[in-house]
């Protein structure tokens, strides 16, 4: 098996485990899951909506969301994928897109076949299960940003991105609060807040004019944890996760 498909299938297991207990067994079959590989550059689509999938998308390295198609060509990004995350575990039960997933970044992905993740869940009802919360996580990070386009002020709006995507990070091993490889642009975080790039970039510069964080490109910086909480009201109990 190629590191990237042992690397992403270890932190998808890892994902589960931050809500889930499985024995031996049980990890050694999500992690004996077969994938294929593909690479896909920056904004090009992963799924596009209406497709017909057979596979479940594994982020392995990179960057992707999930976004609605506007019929003006625009998008709204309503969830961010990070390594180890599972995109679209959801199309197992569903399997035509309703929505698009899109990459970041360049980005790796692992197409797992929805008929072995079928086994493992009839197999093992320890895992149905946790693929189960899996799904559940998604749809609470998905409610979240639905309250914060809704009623939060752009400022808070994008403090709440930021913490969110520290803790997420952190939690996978892939930096700290304190600092953590974002690669997404203004534009598209302009489409994930509901902002123009322009405004995106104001807001940008006031964190850094008032030391609360500091970007150099991938790399974000959060100088002043307790600051970007407070703009934020950061509260991580909507990402379930374990004590």
């Amino acid at each position: 098996m190629p590191a990237s498909n042992r690397s992403g299938l270890s932190r998808y297991l890892t994902r589960l485990l931050h809500r889930s207990n499985l024995n031996d067994e049980e990890q050694r079959a999500v992690l004996g899951l077969s994938s294929v590989t593909h690479q896909v550059r920056p904004n090009h689509d992963i799924v596009t909506p209406g497709d017909a999938v057979e596979h479940s998308c594994l982020i392995a390295h990179g960057l992707a969301a999930r976004y609605d198609p506007m019929s003006d060509g625009q998008r709204q990004i309503n969830l961010i994928y990070i390594p180890g995350d599972m995109s679209d575990l959801h199309s197992v039960v569903w399997p035509t897109a309703q929505w698009g997933i899109v990459a970041l970044a360049t980005t790796t992905v692992l197409h797992v076949p929805h008929r072995e993740l079928r086994q493992l869940a009839d197999r093992y009802p320890a895992l149905a299960l946790a693929f189960w919360r899996d799904c559940t996580v998604d749809a609470s990070i998905l409610a979240k940003w639905t309250g914060c386009l809704g009623r939060r002020k752009a400022r808070s709006r994008f403090a709440h991105l930021l913490c969110e995507m520290a803790v997420r990070m952190e939690d996978v091993g892939l930096g700290t609060r304190e600092s953590f490889v974002f690669e997404m642009t203004q534009s598209q975080l302009g489409d994930a807040l509901g902002l123009t790039a322009v405004h995106v970039n104001r807001i940008l510069q006031a964190f850094r004019a008032e030391h609360v964080i500091q970007t150099q490109r991938p790399i974000v910086s959060v100088l002043d944890w307790d600051r970007l909480v407070h703009i934020a009201e950061f509260d991580p109990g909507y990402l379930l996760r374990r004590a």
